[in-house]
C-alpha cells in the first residue's frame, strides 16, 4: 500500500464519523446524514398530484417553497403505513431540491464514529442494497446507514424531471 492509498482511506474514514439522524421504518432503524436535514415536522397531508407514483403523497407549500413529499415506507414496501401522531416528515435539503420524507418516527441524532460503520452484507432488505452506505452497531441498535441523496434523486423515485 503507498502511501497515497493509504491517505486516502484514513481521509475517508475521517469523512465518515458524523452525525446522523436517525429514524424508524418498521422494525428497522435507519441513519441519515444530519446535513441533509432541514428540519423535521409532524406529519400533515399534502395536496395529491395526478398520477403521481403511490409513495409520492403529494406536495406541500413550505413558506413558499413547494415541497415534494415521499412515504419512504411505501416507497420500501413496509407492510403498514400507518399515519398516526409520530408520524413525521423530514424536510431534506438534496443537491438544490427541498424534498420531505415521512417516516414512522424520528429516533434521535446519533454521532457514528467510521469504525463503527461496517459494510453492508447483500441482505434481502427493503432497501436498494446500493443505497446502503453501511450499517453502524451502537450498543444494541443496528443502523443502517442510507444514501438518501442517491435513493430519492434516483430516476425511480421521478422526482427529477
Amino acid at each position: 500500500m503507498g502511501m497515497m492509498e493509504k491517505l486516502d482511506t484514513a481521509e475517508k474514514v475521517q469523512t465518515l464519523a458524523r452525525e446522523y439522524l436517525t429514524f424508524r421504518l418498521g422494525a428497522e432503524e435507519y441513519g441519515i446524514d444530519i446535513l441533509k436535514v432541514q428540519e423535521i415536522r409532524g406529519y400533515e397531508q399534502p395536496t395529491r398530484i395526478a398520477n403521481a407514483p403511490g409513495f409520492l403523497k403529494g406536495v406541500v407549500n413550505l413558506r413558499g417553497t413547494i415541497v415534494p413529499i415521499v412515504d419512504l415506507r411505501l416507497r420500501f414496501h413496509c407492510e403498514s403505513a400507518e399515519y398516526n401522531g409520530f408520524t413525521v416528515s423530514i424536510i431534506l435539503h438534496i443537491g438544490n431540491r427541498t424534498i420531505g420524507a415521512v417516516v414512522d418516527s424520528v429516533s434521535d441524532v446519533l454521532e457514528i464514529p467510521a469504525e463503527a460503520v461496517k459494510p453492508a452484507p447483500e441482505m434481502k432488505s427493503a432497501v436498494d442494497s446500493g443505497y446502503i452506505q453501511g450499517l453502524a452497531q451502537m450498543g444494541e441498535r443496528m443502523v443502517i446507514l442510507l444514501d438518501i441523496e442517491g435513493m430519492l434523486l434516483s430516476e425511480d423515485m421521478g422526482l427529477v424531471g
